[in-house]
Formats: structure tokens, sequence, C-alpha cells
């Protein structure tokens, strides 16, 4: 194609560019992209891989493995350069086994500039299915793609459409936010707010946010209040937009505790779930309301001219969970029955705000126990000492598929495991459970080799139609050799007795539930007697902008420096070095006598 030429309708279709402008890409690296094109360039064993975008003019490429100069600096081409243009067009895959015999695309100047000669790819769609570009595997041979070969490349396609969709998603969300914080004045406060609660799971904090942030934009001072089964106060927040005040709305806050049973405002918006609205307010109506003349006093030092009280409540019960009085002083005007209208939204808001804590707070503390639950207790075994951990990540309630096993065969060897499945929820740790059953059921009884007890694990995941995608490494510990076979999952370590780590690297091999009939490697490794090993879910090692080599580097200095530590407490040093976890993590360390 030209230069110049008028570029095909389907390329300069306004809905897909909109699409392309909003997965935020150009062409410079991302990092989750260079993965998927690293993976599929190691799976397929291929020069070249690209997560390719293609808009009305050029291709460009976020995710690239194997790419020459200049393309790799430059990671964009003209569209004569382009054969994933076809698949947009056509919006399906596009599979070439010689592009020099291809009438479609032997004209192209990817052939003699990229090399390019071999050439599939799948499309890659937004949530609407338009297609935005291709995940393609190159090679510089004529090559005839196998259909095993063609199956993994387009389950790696639909898992780069997530994550292209899921930025979309958020694009889309940060759009409709800027939108409301643009408009009025109120209804910016209410999204302001809504992002201010969304941001915390915690109880108190969300109270204190609240009052917070509708104080002084929407009243002068402010006590959010929320109540028991029994309606007793549960917890009382509060706010003034004066600093001077401070004292007095938190000496207001720990007063109205008490006074939930006799305030008759309070009580008549918790009985009938509507908003009470005073607009002329004085000390002789509030102190008609209360037996507690400090609450008087305190309320008319702050300011007590006006005053309104909304219910905060649930959004699918509809249970009033509590109230939220805004009050004015004498230098600020009434409320409006649109400023009412705005404190009942703040209240639906901020109910849903608690029930969404609430319902979090369950969630994590049942998946955690069903986790739990599902880790085994280790064995007793002479000569070997073994410690395991696992903790849920620190943020929301991504409990999920990190485990570890061990036990003891027949014959006296011990077969260790340790693995993650894809997915941080709770059907990610029933899916666990499953796999880890699997490998006990597999592996008992039986001395096949390490990787033939992995590749018939792979066989059964497959077999059983399980929807499962995870890394493991399972080893067999016998006298002072350890035998261990690795599916995508970082390298073991070993703490020798003189104080040096080795690092057990071994050639990638695809993950578990990945690759149909994938062959599994059994590597072999001496123990030298009083040396330590830890297996470990990468929620240990891995650090957001870091590559995983750097915390792995990070955990052996761990072992080096603390390595005469009793073994438990080696065990909280390494989770101390792991950090603020955005992932679970899980680990087994074993010492050998």
């Amino acid at each position: 194609m030209a230069d110049d030429a008028a570029p095909m309708p389907s390329l300069a279709d306004p809905a897909r560019l909109r699409s392309l402008q909003r997965v935020c890409l150009s062409a410079e690296p991302d990092e989750a992209f260079d993965r998927f094109a690293m993976l599929v360039r190691r799976l397929l064993d291929v020069p070249v891989a690209l997560v390719s975008l293609v808009d009305d003019h050029r291709q460009f490429f976020p995710g690239q493995s194997g790419l020459a100069e200049p393309w790799d600096t430059k990671r964009e081409t003209p569209l004569t350069h382009s054969f994933c243009q076809h698949v947009v067009i056509e919006e399906q895959a596009k599979v070439i086994s010689d592009a020099r015999l291809d009438p479609q695309v032997r004209d192209s100047l990817a052939i003699p500039d990229l090399g390019v000669v071999a050439y599939a790819g799948m499309p890659l769609t937004d949530t609407d299915g338009r297609t935005l570009g291709s995940l393609c595997a190159i090679d510089t041979e004529p090559r005839n793609w196998t259909e095993n070969e063609l199956a993994v490349l387009g389950d790696l396609a639909e898992a780069c459409s997530s994550e292209l969709r899921l930025r979309i998603s958020r694009d889309l969300a940060d759009e409709a936010r800027r939108r409301a914080e643009t408009a009025h004045d109120q209804l910016a406060m209410l999204a302001e707010l809504t992002e201010s609660l969304a941001a915390t799971m915690d109880t108190d904090d969300s109270l204190q946010r609240l009052a917070e942030a509708v104080t002084p934009r929407f009243a002068d001072w402010c006590l959010v209040t929320l109540v028991d089964e029994t309606g007793n106060a549960r917890q009382v927040a509060a706010a003034h937009h004066d600093p001077r005040h401070a004292a007095a709305v938190a000496r207001i806050a720990e007063l109205m505790a008490d006074e939930m049973r006799t305030n008759a405002v309070l009580l008549g918006v918790l009985r009938t779930g509507r908003p009470l609205r005073q607009d002329r307010a004085a000390a002789e109506d509030l102190r008609g309301r209360t037996r507690n003349e400090a609450v008087v006093d305190l309320a008319v030092t702050m300011g007590y001219a006006a005053h309104l009280t909304v219910p905060i409540t649930a959004p699918v019960t509809q249970r009033v969970l509590g109230t939220i009085s805004l009050v004015n002083g004498d230098s600020r005007p009434a409320f409006t029955a649109a400023d009412e209208r705005t404190a009942v939204d703040i209240g639906r808001r901020a109910g849903l705000a608690l029930d969404n804590s609430r319902l979090y707070r369950r969630q994590r503390h049942v998946a955690e126990v069903l986790q739990h639950s599902l880790l085994t207790e280790l064995p007793t075994i002479a000569g070997v000492e073994m410690h395991a951990r696992y903790l849920p990540a620190q943020d929301g309630a991504a409990v999920g598929g990190d485990w570890y096993d061990a036990f003891e065969q027949p014959d006296g060897s011990v077969m260790l495991a340790v693995g993650d499945v894809t997915g941080h929820d709770i059907e990610a740790a029933a899916t666990m459970g499953q796999l880890r059953n699997l490998v006990r059921g597999d592996a008992y009884g039986r001395d096949d080799d390490v990787g033939t007890l992995l590749a018939q694990l792979d066989r059964a995941v497959r077999g059983l139609r399980m929807p499962v995608t995870a890394t493991a490494v399972l080893g067999r510990l016998r006298a002072h050799t350890v035998a261990f076979a690795n599916a995508g999952h970082p390298p073991p370590l070993l703490l020798r007795p003189d104080g040096e780590v080795e690092v057990w690297w071994a050639r990638a091999e695809p993950l578990l539930g990945v690759v149909p009939d994938s062959p599994r490697t059994t590597h072999e490794r001496h123990v030298p007697p009083g040396s330590t090993l830890l297996l470990y879910t990468d929620g240990l090692v891995e650090h957001p902008g870091d590559i995983l080599d750097h915390g792995i580097e990070l955990i052996a200095k761990v072992l080096r420096d603390n390595a005469e530590l009793p073994a438990e407490d080696l065990c909280s040093r390494l989770v101390e070095a792991a950090g603020h976890r955005a992932d679970d993590l899980a680990f087994l360390l074993i010492r050998v006598a």
C-alpha cells in the first residue's frame, strides 16, 4: 500500500479508532504487552513476536520481542510493512506459511525490511468485537504452523484482548469521572465523595472521609452516625470547616453516641427513612431534643442556624444504617430543596460504600477461611525441617490460588509442591484445592520422575476440562538430592551451608492448562547437608515496576544475610522483605539435616 493511498474503510472506522485511543497506548514499550510477546516467542519458538495495534496509517508495537534495529527502537511501521492490517480488515486470523508466495502480501516491504516470511496473527478485539490489531508470531523461514501452535496463539490473543478491554473500560470510567468533576459544584462533590469512599474498605475511615468531604462545601459542620440493629449508636464521625472547632466537634461526636435514644430528629429519620430539614434552628429547639446541655452549648459555639438530616440507606435492603446531619451557622444560607436532594444522594452513596465494606469483609473472611482450610499441615519427617507461609494480598479481597504442599511417599522420599492458580477470588482458591488434590492423588505411591508426574497433571487438567491456568514447581526430595519440574514458575532457591545461594534456573516450560500434551523436564540438584531450600510463589518476589529477577536477588540476599537464624525467624524475614503485598504469596522452606 502506498503511503498516500486512502485508508481502508475498516481501518478508518471512527468507533474502532476511538477504542484504540482509549487503550492509551503508543509505540512506547508496555511491560504487560511485552510479556505477551515474550510468551508467544517462547512457547512457539519463533524469532519474533508482536502485539501489533493498527490505526488508519500505521501499525505500532506496545509489545514486541525479537525485532531487529531500527524497528526495535521505533516500535512502529507504516502500513506498507504491515501484515497485521489484513487481520484487522478481514476480522479473522491470518496464517501464512511463506509470504513470498502469498498473492496478498508477497509485495509487502515487511518481507525485505523486517525479514517476515512465515506469519501467524490472531485478532485482538475490544468489548464490541472490533478488531484493533493482532497478536502475531513471525518466522524468517517458511513454516507450516501446527494446530497446537495456532491454538496456543489464539488463547494468548484472547488473554491479550482482555487486557486491552480492561484498559478501555478504565479509560471510560476515567472519562465519566472527569465529566462529573466539571459539572455543577455539588455534582463534583458527589463524584469526589464516591471516589473517596470507594478508596477505603475501613468503616471508620469511610465515615470520617464522608464527614470531611461535605465540609465546608456543603455545610459548616457535619455529624455522621451509624447505628446497630438495636438502634444504638455504633460509630460517630464529625468534621468542622474551621480548625479552631476541631476539639468541639470531636467532643460533640462523643456525646452524640449517648444521644441516639433521645434525639427526636435522629430517631425520626431512622424510623421513617425520610430526610428532615429545618431552615431556621435555634438553641431552644435543640434543647427540647436533648437532655445534655453540653450538646447544646457545643452546637451553639460551632454555629447552629439550620440543619438537614438524611438517612444512610443500604442499596439492596433499604435498611437505614445511620444518619448524616448537616449544620450551618448564621453566616451561611439555609438548606434548599436541591440541597436536600443532593444530601439524600450522599446518604445513598454512603450506604453503598458501607455495604461494599461489609461485603468486602465477609468475602475476604470467607476466602481466607477457605484458602487456609485447603492448605495442608506439613508432615513431620526425620532429618527434614519444614516451614510454610501463606499470606493474602493486602489490597482488596484478593485471596487467590497460591498454595504449598508436602507429603511423604511410602519409599521415604518427600514430595514438595508450590503453585499459583490464575485469579484472585474464592473461585481461584477453590480451583487451587482441586489442583492440589490432583497432585496428591496422582503422585502418591508412584516412583515416576517428577516431569512425568507434572505432565500427567497437565493431561488430567485438560482431560477433566478444569478451567485452570497455573504455574507450579513439583519436586521430590530423596536423601540429599532434589528432582524438580517447573511449569512457568519462579525458580527454587537453595541456601548452601557455606552461605551462598543457588538459583535453580531451568528452561522455561508452559504453564499448566495452556499447552496440551506438553512434555515436562526433570532436573536434579544436589542438596548438601545443612542446606535450606525455598519454593515460593511470585507474590514473594514480584514488585510493581520491577523485573522478577530483582525480586529474586532480594530474596536471595535475605537468605544469605539471615542464614544463621532459626527457620521460623527466617520465614518472618522473608515476609518482611516482600513488603506491601499486591498479590497473595505462599512459600515452603525446607532445611535438610
